[in-house]
């Protein structure tokens, strides 16, 4: 895997785990809902803007994008 590939991946599992956390759900629960609800297709094609930010942020993101593709996460 080439480097890039490899930041991308580590930083979309750092992103599931810290959106988990925050919202009381295992790492399973959290990705199952960030890929149905497209958090995880935001995520990498935005990371290059989004890795840029604090985890908080990008967790605030996620949240919004899956709240507007009918997730209902607040």
């Amino acid at each position: 895997m080439e480097k890039e590939a490899r930041n991308v991946l580590d930083y979309i599992v750092v992103c599931i785990s810290e959106f988990a956390e925050r919202f009381g759900m295992n790492m399973k629960d959290a990705y199952c809902y960030l890929k149905e609800y497209k958090g995880l297709e935001f995520l990498s094609e935005f990371y290059d803007v989004e890795h840029t930010l604090s985890f908080e942020d990008a967790v605030d993101d996620l949240a919004k994008i899956c709240r507007n593709n009918g997730g209902a996460i607040a």
